[in-house]
This record gives structure tokens, sequence and C-alpha cells, in this order.
């Protein structure tokens, strides 16, 4: 009888310990809310350093669009967490979809109202002019909008995600993402228009946020656990260390993504406090609080854009992900 040497059995155990260790990494599946950008910056980065597969999860990035439905997805079980909003979420809590909070990788929306600097300078400015709103935006920011600075429906338009009729009218007020429409604007029109974000000015939901079935929450905590640390480290490393590894892996995903577009939104969430800043520089990035969550709730039963009988408050969110984990800018 042939005695393994030491050199085989060694070998034999060393491709065993690693088919252990694959069959251990557990498949995990989030959906973004968009193309791949800047603003996925995190959840890119923790993939390009491992820092899911250190926690034993093989996790896999899936794109969103213009034409993908990730709540409907996410309710669906084709996806494992979903980046979401708090307006949407409560939404859905309010549609009998059982959907929860777990993280909130930006403590501002990047939501944005864009004027041209000759006329606008102050939310106060945006009276008397057309202003370029997507649909979904009169159950979302615009009723606070409208509320807050004595605003009307008839000054709105529809917005078709094309910057040319805001460039050809002075007039013309328009929505936008921080670091898309106005940068867009300012290379395609070369100038610099006035951007007012809207969370500078009381608009309080927190965006970018790690939104999970309560199911998958009750089946797969430790891998939701591992999924909200290793996507706030991986935000810390993004914006705190050297990007190319993880704009490497969003250009593979959007080839259409340039250079100097994750330039810029990188700028803008380091300039705006987006990830770093608020609750985040104290309690740690990924943080949401109960008073926040409570704001955004009473502002949209306010506005009469949800049903407090339909939607409880404490079963919309839990802090129980990130209120220990203090990965601190």
């Amino acid at each position: 009888m042939k005695i393994p040497s030491i050199r085989s059995t060694l070998l034999a155990g060393m491709t065993l310990l690693a088919a252990c260790s694959a069959l251990a990494e557990e498949k995990f599946v989030y959906l973004t809310n968009w193309y791949a950008e800047a603003e996925h910056g995190g959840f890119y980065e923790a993939l390009a350093e491992g820092l899911y597969k250190k926690a034993g999860l093989d996790v896999t990035i899936r794109m969103g669009g213009p034409q993908v439905n990730g709540m409907q997805l996410l309710a669906a079980g084709q996806v494992d967490c979903f980046m979401g909003y708090d307006v949407q979420t409560m939404k859905a809590r309010e549609q009998g979809i059982a959907a929860v909070t777990v993280a909130a990788a930006f403590q501002k929306d990047p939501q944005v109202m864009i004027g041209h600097p000759e006329t606008v300078k102050t939310m106060a400015d945006l009276k008397g002019k057309t202003i370029l709103i997507s649909g979904d935006s009169y159950t979302n920011y615009w009723p606070w909008l409208k509320t807050t600075y004595g605003l009307s429906d008839s000054q709105t338009r529809p917005y078709t995600f094309n910057i040319q009729p805001f460039i050809a009218d002075k007039n013309v007020v328009q929505q936008g993402y921080l670091s898309s429409e106005p940068y867009a604007i300012e290379t395609q029109a070369h100038f610099k228009p006035t951007v007012l974000l809207l969370a500078d000015h009381g608009w309080p939901p927190y965006a970018t946020t790690i939104v999970c079935m309560q199911d998958t929450i009750r089946k797969k905590p430790k891998e939701v656990a591992a999924f909200v640390k290793a996507s706030m480290q991986g935000w810390k490393d993004y914006l705190e260390g050297d990007p190319s590894r993880a704009n490497a892996l969003i250009r593979k995903d959007n080839p259409n993504m340039t250079d100097d577009e994750l330039a810029n939104g990188i700028k803008q969430l380091k300039a705006t406090g987006m990830v770093l800043g608020g609750d985040a520089a104290r309690d740690g990035i990924g943080i949401i609080t109960d008073a926040r969550m409570k704001k955004t709730y009473d502002m949209m039963v306010a506005m009469k854009l949800l049903d407090p009988a339909k939607v409880d408050l404490k079963k919309v969110y839990t802090t129980e992900f990130v209120k220990d984990l203090k990965i601190l800018p």
C-alpha cells in the first residue's frame, strides 16, 4: 500500500480547507437604486477590498436603473437587501410590504433644486419660476417643498431627465441629484448653476439606505449584520483612502461612467458630509436614530403622504445593526 507523502497530505488538507471556506461564504445579493456610480462607492469598496469575503459573505451587487422596481424585487425575495430611501420604505409599509431599514449610508438625501445664478440664489427665489419635477416627486419631496416655501402646483412641469429646457430658459428651475445634473450643466452649458440641497433646508429623510425584508432579518441576522458592518467600513475606506479599486469595479458594471464623473461624485460626498457628517461624525457611519426617523414619519403624516393607521413607525426601521458599530470618520 502506497503511503501518502507529507506534501500530498498537506495539499489535500489545504484543498479541503479552501473548499470548506468557499462553502462557508453565504451568498448575499444587494440591489442598488441606479447605475453604478460614486454614490455606491462604499459597497464597491467593500467588494474590492474583500471585506465581504472576510465577513463570510459572497456578495453580488446588482445595478438598479429606471426600469428596475427594487422594492418589488425585494418583496419577491429576488434580492436580500435593497438600496432604498425612507419615504419609499414607509410607503411600502403602508402597502403591506414588510420592508425594514437597517442602516443609512447617507445622512442626507442628495436631492437638489437647480437654478440659474442670475435668477435663483435662495429657496425663496423659487416663487414664480417654472419648476421641472418628475412624476414621483409629487408623492416624495414636492408636498414638503411646496408647503414650506409657499409654492404652487401650477408652477410645475414634467422633468424628462433632459437638461436642455433648463439651459434654454433662465426662469426655469429643475430637480436634480447632487452629483449628476449640476455637473452635466457645468460641462455642457459652461456655467455654474445655483444648487440648493433640500437636506440643508430641512428635508429630513436618510438616503442610500440598506433595506431588507423583515423575514430576511429574522432568518439571516448574522448575514445582515456582516453585510452592514463591511459596507460601512467600505464607505470609510472609499472616502478616506484610495478609491481606485472600487472605481474600477464601478466602471466595469457601468462603462459609461467616466473618471471625471467619479471624481466629482466623491468630491460632492466629501464636501456635503453626506456619509461622514451629521450623526455619523459622532455615532458612526451608517447610523440611524429614533429622532430622525420620527421626524420623517411625522412630516409624511402631516403632508398626508402616509396613513399612520397603516404604518407603525417602530416596524419601519431598526437600530440593531448600527447602534454599536462605531465606524467613525
